[in-house]
């Protein structure tokens, strides 16, 4: 038996293939673009979602480490917050507005001063670009047009899914990170809907991430080879499987995530909802998590790449461009010399909350190396992460553990940053990726696993933890101190920029 999970993530689809075990039979990736039209907007283009899931599937059957008339279900996650607008046709209008876009500061900040306690009483969250409703009421304002057009919303993974099998649903969690969701009542807001002008109608029906979404249709067969009448499982959104493949399954368990973004998840067994913070339902029926968020936190060693490093030509025995960028930057020692990188490319969210933000090497002198640029960058990650976690401190929400996730825990030497800079030993779970949570959910849809527990009792493994090393955390402990008083003192001069 064959289970399939695919992850529509923010920079690229990953697809992985396991058995009732959790045996990984064989994965694929495929990156796609994001576009940048103005300064700050983000867009991607929902057909090359499906290009990439096609590429990767006929590329998995050209190896073939299993048969295809084996796979017994999949299910589909993506990242969360981004609106496809379909017209009556079912036709997509517009490129979709990513979670990292931050053309909507205006309109976050009208929603914040007028509807606050409306938006927050009832989403459990404070408006910011990063959410659908503030995106949409861009639209309202900039291209109108756009949203008379609009009959139906789907989000990322709907949209995939929708190819594939004609039915347009989503699920409960995914719901949440559009600012249209009523947490109490657990169903679409007419009041929060009605700050844009639009009706329930144009959401579709909600379920839970393991129900059993549709199946594979006649057209989605053709378009991605996959058997007719497989089933597919719902999903839901990325970080929230991440979380739950990665065996965060009880409170005060807490994941620090390196990938295209940085998170600090924290499960807890109730909702704390906090301004500051994302608060969403967890993949277990009856418990939710924290999030605390740091806009480009991988996406900084890929942009490093593309601007520095394209056309470099790698050593012999070195794998890829990243593996070698973390040779040089053992080279450096830590703290980089004194060398200081604040990860702004995108403006920040936790803990400022603030599009002006940029990013910054502080601290360069004739002596610093290009070993010492690649460690500041890997280290300015870490900070930021740890900078993230001190709205974790101020709210007292207790931690027990702490667990890697994420491409950037692939690196140890970024794994070691991480343990030293929060000076607690990192558990880092094997495969444990969102899509293979929706591996282990597509299981847990058609019956092979009892329930969502069982599924990660039965499938997930560990790698060594990583522990600090005294020496170096002593260094991080006044660097941090720096980091901190750099964004300080800088913060004014990025709002004068801002203002040109």
């Amino acid at each position: 038996m064959v289970l399939l999970g695919i992850d529509i993530g923010t920079s690229g689809c990953k697809i992985t293939a396991i058995d009732e075990a959790g045996k990984v039979l064989d994965e694929g990736f495929a990156e796609y673009a994001t576009s940048h039209p103005s300064p700050g907007f983000a867009e991607q283009n929902p057909d090359d979602w499906c290009d990439a899931v096609r590429e990767i599937l006929s590329e998995m059957r050209s190896r073939n480490a299993f048969d295809f008339q084996n796979v017994a279900a999949l299910a589909v996650d993506g990242s969360t917050h981004n609106a496809v607008l379909l017209d009556e046709h079912m036709h997509v209008i517009r490129p979709t507005i990513m979670w990292t876009d931050q053309r909507s500061v205006q309109q976050s900040m009208l929603l914040n001063d007028r509807y606050g306690d409306l938006v927050f009483d009832t989403a459990y969250q404070a408006a910011a670009p990063t959410w659908t409703l503030p995106q949409l009421m861009w639209l309202k304002q900039n291209e109108p047009q756009t949203l008379q057009q609009t009959r139906h919303i789907m989000f990322v993974k709907d949209y995939v899914r929708w190819r594939m099998t004609d039915q347009w649903v989503t699920d409960r969690i995914d719901a949440q990170g559009t600012l249209f969701f009523d947490m109490a009542k657990q169903s679409w807001s007419e009041s929060l809907l009605d700050l844009v002008g639009l009706k329930t109608d144009v959401l579709p029906a909600l379920l839970e991430p393991t129900d059993i979404a549709g199946r594979i249709s006649e057209k989605g067969a053709s378009e991605f080879g996959l058997p007719q009448g497989l089933p597919v499982i719902c999903g839901s959104s990325d970080a929230a499987i991440e979380d739950y493949a990665a065996g965060a399954i009880t409170p005060g368990s807490c994941i620090l995530k390196l990938a295209t973004a940085g998170n600090v998840n924290v499960m807890t067994d109730k909702p704390v909802p906090n301004t500051r913070t994302l608060t969403y339902s967890h993949i277990i029926p009856g418990m939710w998590f924290t999030v605390v968020a740091t806009n480009s936190a991988a996406r900084c060693q890929r942009w490093f790449r593309d601007v520095f490093y394209r056309d470099t030509q790698l050593p012999t025995g070195v794998k890829n461009i990243y593996q070698w960028m973390d040779q040089l930057a053992v080279e450096s020692c830590p703290g980089a010399g004194r060398l200081m990188f604040h990860p702004y490319l995108q403006g920040e969210r936790a803990p400022y909350w603030d599009a002006d933000l940029r990013a910054s090497f502080v601290g360069a002198t004739m002596q610093h190396t290009q070993a010492d640029f690649i460690r500041a960058l890997l280290e300015g990650v870490v900070f930021s992460l740890r900078d993230c976690f001190r709205t974790i401190e101020q709210m007292q929400l207790p931690v027990t553990e702490f667990r890697l996730i994420g491409g950037g825990a692939k690196s140890e030497l970024w794994s070691q940053i991480i343990a030293d800079v929060f000076g607690k030993p990192v558990l880092r779970p094997q495969a444990c990726d969102a899509s293979f949570g929706s591996a282990l959910l597509a299981g847990v849809g058609i019956g092979v696993f009892a329930d969502q527990r069982a599924a990660v009792n039965t499938c997930l493994t560990h790698r060594d933890p990583v522990h600090p090393d005294p020496q170096n955390q002593a260094v991080y402990e006044k660097s941090i101190k720096l980091y901190y008083r750099i964004h300080d003192v800088l913060a004014d001069v990025y709002h004068e920029y801002a203002q040109d």
